[in-house]
């Protein structure tokens, strides 16, 4: 699949789902979407890539090049140096153009696989991207969650210390014993070692927020909406095997290597081959000094060569089916993974519904335990079993909604779409095309295109 028809696809994924990132951004937050800008344009892992891209980019001009003649020049001055006899200078020059004109369409089919290799490339950043910006996501919400944490039990401390207080002063007019004075001091040393390795796993996310995104986290939003998921896991599967990078990778993958077991098997065939060669030479004091000129059109056939030719053809056979397998086992991962999202996200919304209802009873019952013990009725450990039940659930609540906003990513990922252009992301998208098509002819450096590449490659140095 070409990238052009990717991208048309992709596009009408988004008509689909609806992902609210891609829609205007007035209807959410924008701070996720300048996470997911920054992580976008500030990944190295990304650079990194998009190199190893022009490389390949460069490989396929390589290729293309292989299907054209080859022109060499070479000169040389020489001087005999003789006692018996005046010194003499000769000077030769040749110019000499070979071309391959039939060789069983081998090259033709490195070049036709080096074009895949390309495209494999492509999906690979693909692929890439999305883990950078699912990277983001995740660190994102971590930094959401831990910030809610820390605050939670920092009211947790605040709301022992009262209680403290509360049993130092029942404890004063003889309503308690030293005992519950002592099991709330226990508790709220508790809470402030809880509080103090919350505020360690808070500066943890937000380095980790740095590392995704390039800048640390500033009053972060949680996003109002989530991406919509696909309406079954089977339409969420479906999707994915069509347009999920890492399946288009290996589909590459596998037309480079059909290609290449063509291309061994055309090396056992003759070859055929034209020279033409031009000859100056100028010698002093010589007669026979002029220029000369020779074509030549000669058929090779490579008879033996000790195996190595029906061993290269059978390795590159073992090779395609290594890939073919690959490609059977990359779809049941990329099947397996879409209902593992599908159900991450099922469970962290029962969790929700399940946390609420907790918290709201745990709120009830605390408040009326507290109020039982100021009346006698209920012990100081009482209240602060009550008090945990409630920061228990509180935090329960907490974590499964980041554990639904990451859920909910992870779908985008698992089917492919979880890319900066999906999202709608106001940066600038990365066109792998683009230095494709200014090498894919494999221009010279003296030409106008050899020019202009050289100047976008001291560009990017400088970059």
């Amino acid at each position: 699949m070409g990238w052009r028809a990717l991208r048309k696809r992709r596009r009408a994924f988004i008509l689909v789902t609806c992902l609210s990132m891609a829609i205007p951004t007035f209807l959410q937050a924008e701070t996720l979407a300048e996470a997911l800008a920054n992580a976008y344009t500030s990944s190295g892992l990304l650079e990194q890539n998009r190199a190893l891209l022009r490389a390949a980019d460069e490989d396929a001009a390589t290729a293309v090049a292989a299907l054209r003649p080859i022109i060499d020049f070479g000169a040389a001055l020489s001087r005999n140096l003789n006692e018996s006899r005046p010194d003499v200078t000769s000077r030769n020059a040749n110019l000499t153009a070979t071309w391959v004109l039939w060789n069983g369409a081998r090259a033709r089919l490195s070049a036709q696989a080096a074009r895949e290799t390309v495209l494999a490339t492509r999906a690979a950043l693909l692929s890439l991207e999305q883990r950078v910006l699912f990277r983001a996501v995740q660190a994102y919400m971590d930094v959401i969650r831990d910030t809610e944490f820390v605050a939670l039990r920092e009211n947790n401390v605040q709301l022992l210390e009262q209680e403290l207080r509360a049993a130092g002063d029942r404890f004063d007019v003889g309503e308690v014993t030293r005992t519950d004075v002592a099991l709330a001091e226990a508790r709220l040393a508790q809470a402030r070692s809880n509080l103090a390795t919350s505020q360690g796993n808070l500066t943890n996310t937000q380095q980790e927020f740095l590392a995704a995104t390039g800048q640390l986290p500033t009053d972060l939003t949680a996003p109002p909406r989530l991406p919509e998921r696909p309406a079954s896991v089977e339409i969420g599967q479906a999707f994915a095997i069509r347009n999920h990078p890492d399946v288009m990778q290996v589909q590459h993958q596998l037309a480079s290597a059909e290609l290449m077991v063509q291309a061994a098997r055309a090396e056992l065939g003759p070859s055929l081959s034209f020279q033409g060669r031009l000859d100056s030479a100028d010698t002093d004091g010589s007669l026979t000094d002029g220029e000369s000129a020779s074509l030549a059109i000669s058929l090779r056939q490579r008879i033996y060569q000790g195996g190595a030719l029906t061993s290269r053809l059978r390795s590159t056979m073992a090779s395609r089916d290594s890939v073919r397998a690959g490609l059977l086992v990359t779809q049941k991962n990329i099947r397996q993974d879409v209902a593992a999202a599908m159900v991450r996200v099922e469970v962290a919304e029962a969790n929700i519904s399940a946390s609420e209802g907790q918290v709201q009873a745990a709120e009830v019952a605390f408040r009326g335990v507290r109020e039982e013990a100021r009346l006698g009725a209920r012990t100081t450990l009482d209240v602060l079993d009550a008090e945990q039940e409630l920061l228990n659930a509180q935090a329960n609540l907490i974590a499964a909604q980041s554990e639904l906003n990451v859920a909910a990513y992870q779908i985008l990922q698992s089917q492919g779409a979880l890319t900066a252009e999906n999202l709608g992301l106001n940066v600038q998208i990365y066109d792998p095309e683009d230095y494709y098509e200014k090498v894919k002819n494999a221009p010279a450096l003296i030409s106008a295109r050899g020019r202009q590449l050289d100047r976008v490659l001291r560009k990017l140095d400088e970059e």
